[in-house]
C-alpha cells in the first residue's frame, strides 16, 4: 500500500475525529494558544495575505485563523471526511473553499495565484516521494513573491534509535527537502529542525521557501520546541482564552 493510500484510508474513516484535531494542541493549551504563541510568530511577516492555500487542513484547526488573515482561502485535503467537516464548519464564510485532492497535487489552484501556502502537523506523515511531488506543485501555485511554510519529517536524519510513535515518514530528511526545492527552481529562506514529543532529537522540520530567497538560508536546530509548547500552555494559554466578552 502506498503512503498516499494509507493516509487516505487512515484519515478518512479509521481515525476518530471526535476531538476535531484539538487533541494535538493540548501541550500548547489549545490551538489558539499554539497559533498565537508558536505558529503566528514564525509566519507573521507573511500575513495577512491576499490568497492563502492550506494543505491538509483536517477539521480546520488552523483554518479558523488563516481565514481571518486573507481575502481568499483554499484548503486541500486527501480525506473527504475532512473536506466535508471544513465545508460544514466554515459554511458561513464565503471566501473559503475546500477541495479533495489525490495527496500529491494542487489542481484546484491556478499557477502563480497563491501568496502564502501553509501546512502544519500533516505532511510529517508524507514520504519523500510525496514531498517530492508536492514541492514543484507548491512552487507552481505561488506568486513570484509568495512563500510556503511546511512542517515535514526529518526522521531520516535524526530518528535512529527512537520509537516512531508519532508516525513520521522515515525516509525524509531536511537536507533532502532543500535539494527538492532547489531542483524545482525554488529557494529555502529558513529551515528550522525541531524536536517532537519528549526526545531532544529534531525528528521534524519547518521549512519556509519560495521563488526568492537568500543564497545561504537560515538553518537552525531547535531542541526546545516541546519546552516552548510547555511554556506557552503554562504562561500564555490563559491569555489566549480571553476575549472582550470576558470583561
Amino acid at each position: 500500500m502506498s503512503n498516499v493510500q494509507f493516509n487516505s484510508q487512515y484519515w478518512d474513516g479509521l481515525y476518530d475525529w471526535q476531538g476535531a484535531g484539538e487533541e494535538w494542541s493540548w501541550l500548547w493549551g489549545g490551538s489558539r494558544a499554539q497559533w498565537l504563541g508558536s505558529l503566528y510568530p514564525r509566519i507573521s511577516g507573511f500575513l495577512p495575505a491576499k490568497s492563502v492555500l492550506e494543505i491538509a487542513p483536517g477539521f480546520g484547526r488552523w483554518t479558523q485563523f488563516l481565514l481571518s488573515a486573507c481575502d481568499k482561502y483554499q484548503g486541500v485535503d486527501l480525506s473527504q471526511e475532512c473536506v466535508d467537516a471544513c465545508v460544514a464548519r466554515f459554511s458561513q464564510i464565503s471566501k473559503g473553499a475546500f477541495f479533495k485532492n489525490d495527496g500529491t497535487s494542487l489542481d484546484c489552484a491556478e499557477s502563480g495565484s497563491i501568496d502564502f501556502l501553509f501546512s502544519f502537523d500533516s505532511l510529517v506523515h508524507a514520504t519523500s516521494e510525496v514531498i517530492a511531488a508536492y514541492v514543484p506543485e507548491i512552487l507552481r501555485v505561488l506568486t513570484p513573491s509568495g512563500v510556503a511554510f511546511i512542517h515535514h519529517s526529518n526522521w531520516k536524519e535524526s530518528g535512529d534509535g527512537l520509537s516512531n510513535e508519532h508516525g513520521r515518514a522515515s525516509d525524509v530528511a531536511a537536507d533532502d527537502v532543500v535539494k527538492m526545492i532547489s531542483n524545482a527552481g525554488g529557494k529555502v529562506i529558513i529551515q528550522e529542525k525541531i524536536n517532537w514529543g519528549y526526545d531532544a532529537q529534531c525528528i521534524d522540520c519547518l521549512t519556509l521557501f519560495g521563488w526568492k530567497g537568500p543564497d545561504e538560508p537560515v538553518v537552525m536546530e531547535n531542541h526546545d520546541f516541546m519546552l516552548e509548547g510547555h511554556n506557552i500552555r503554562k504562561y500564555q494559554s490563559p491569555y489566549s482564552k480571553l476575549t472582550s466578552a470576558s470583561n
